[in-house]
């Protein structure tokens, strides 16, 4: 895998994972209590060993360069890197990313100057784990200019991705992005058992969804990317004009996956980790998901009751504290008899002192973390959040969408920002 470049798109605004994207990239959101969803996608790149891995930005990108830096660094002997591209003004293009196409096109130079033969280009927000040397094997057998990974969805999730169809021979015959209308579903539906005769268990899930993990022949890719008029984006101009043009072949996935770029599915994934037999796991001889060392305490819990839930390192939970199915991220502190049930808890940078709590009481602000008597359910509590005493976050009203001064409400899922106060005797 030494002859395959990997580009990780991380730029977008995430405004679907909005609150979650206020002060961070997508790809920098936490997700099970000590990772960020740039790990899955760098991870799977080394795990194939393609150690060669370019990481586009642009939005909101100060934590996640942090983040890289500090989790996927090599040796000055190898010529493995994991490097981050920031959006830059240039002599040619003094604009920001106009879209996928765009933001692969604007760094062209570097992928130039590579000696690859193929380029993998991946998404920063799917929970996943692959081997691409599988999708590789496909790409190379078929000889195709692109290959794109298909996973097979229920309609329910069809309506949020790309559908594809295909023929006989796993070419990609069209792509209809987010299907709708009855006939769009019927057209594009796979017949029954087709999965099953390619030894994948369709369990209900009759449609092939775009993973958003596309494998490129080097040159194919820079004639589309420079070809008029200039596309924009991958999926609805580079794919979609050329369907009848270049053959575009489909590598099927079998495995879990999850887009987690909404805050209900975000919400639903992280949960689903901490049930009791998650169909994901974070530590597994089939490929590590890495992440950067924190040198932690282990969590300490004395006197609680706990049940369905992801602890992470440096986690403090006081007693009579009830945590039902959830997911609790690093350095989160939870008070005596708080009840956390159904929520994603992303936790703290850093302890605060005594000093500093000391401050918090003269001040009237709670501390960071979840304070005591309080009842959560149903929510995400994004990092350096303070929640007072006698809090009650249950979305009494059963609000879909609304946007408070501490907090949202997105498909009936509460997210409490990063930093809010939510004081003493708070109901939401």
């Amino acid at each position: 895998m030494h002859d395959v470049l990997s580009v990780i798109l991380g730029g977008g605004r995430g405004t679907r994972l909005y609150p979650l994207t206020k002060k961070r990239s997508e790809p920098a959101v936490p997700i099970a209590g000590k990772y960020r969803l740039i790990d899955i996608p760098i991870s799977n790149c080394l795990n194939s060993d393609i150690r060669r891995v370019y990481v586009v930005t642009q939005y909101l990108s100060v934590s996640l360069h942090r983040h890289i830096s500090s989790a996927f660094g090599f040796d000055m002997f190898s010529k493995a890197f994991v490097e981050v591209l920031a959006a830059q003004q240039t002599n040619e293009s003094a604009n920001w990313y106009q879209g996928t196409a765009d933001a692969v096109r604007q760094n062209l130079a570097f992928l130039e100057n590579d000696p690859s033969r193929d380029l993998l280009i991946l998404s920063g927000d799917q929970l996943y784990r692959m081997n691409f040397g599988e999708l590789v094997r496909t790409h190379r057998d078929s000889g195709a200019d692109v290959t794109i990974a298909v996973a097979p969805v229920s309609r329910a999730q069809a309506s949020r991705c790309g559908i594809v169809c295909l023929d006989d021979q796993r070419r990609i015959t069209s792509l209809v992005e987010k299907p709708q209308s009855d006939a769009q579903f019927r057209e594009l539906r796979m017949p029954t058992g087709w999965l099953e005769r390619q030894g994948i268990s369709a369990d209900g899930r009759e449609y092939l969804a775009n993973m958003g993990i596309y494998l490129f022949n080097r040159k194919v890719l820079f004639d589309l990317l420079q070809a008029q008029p200039l596309a924009h984006d991958l999926v609805t101009e580079v794919f979609a004009r050329r369907l009848t043009t270049h053959p575009i072949q489909a590598h099927l996935f079998g495995g879990y996956w999850a887009d987690v770029g909404t805050i209900r599915s975000y919400h639903e994934a992280s949960l689903t980790l901490a049930s009791d037999d998650p169909p994901f796991e974070f530590h597994s001889p089939e490929g590590v998901i890495y992440t950067r060392m924190r040198n932690l305490p282990a969590w300490r819990v004395d006197g609680a009751v706990t049940q369905h839930c992801l602890i992470s390192d440096g986690c403090v939970v006081a007693p009579g504290a009830r945590l039902e199915r959830c997911v609790i991220g690093v350095r989160s502190r939870i008070g005596r008899n708080a009840t956390v049930r159904d929520a994603v808890v992303i936790g703290a940078d850093a302890y605060e002192t005594a000093p500093e709590r000391a401050a918090n009481r003269c001040g009237g602000i709670p501390d960071i973390g979840i304070g005591e008597n309080t009842l959560i359910e149903r929510a995400i509590v994004d990092k350096d959040a303070r929640i007072g005493r006698d809090v009650r976050i249950v979305n009494q009203r059963g609000l879909q969408e609304a946007d408070g001064e501490n907090h949202a409400i997105r498909d009936g899922i509460v997210v409490i920002p990063n930093d809010a106060v939510v004081p003493d005797g708070t109901v939401i």
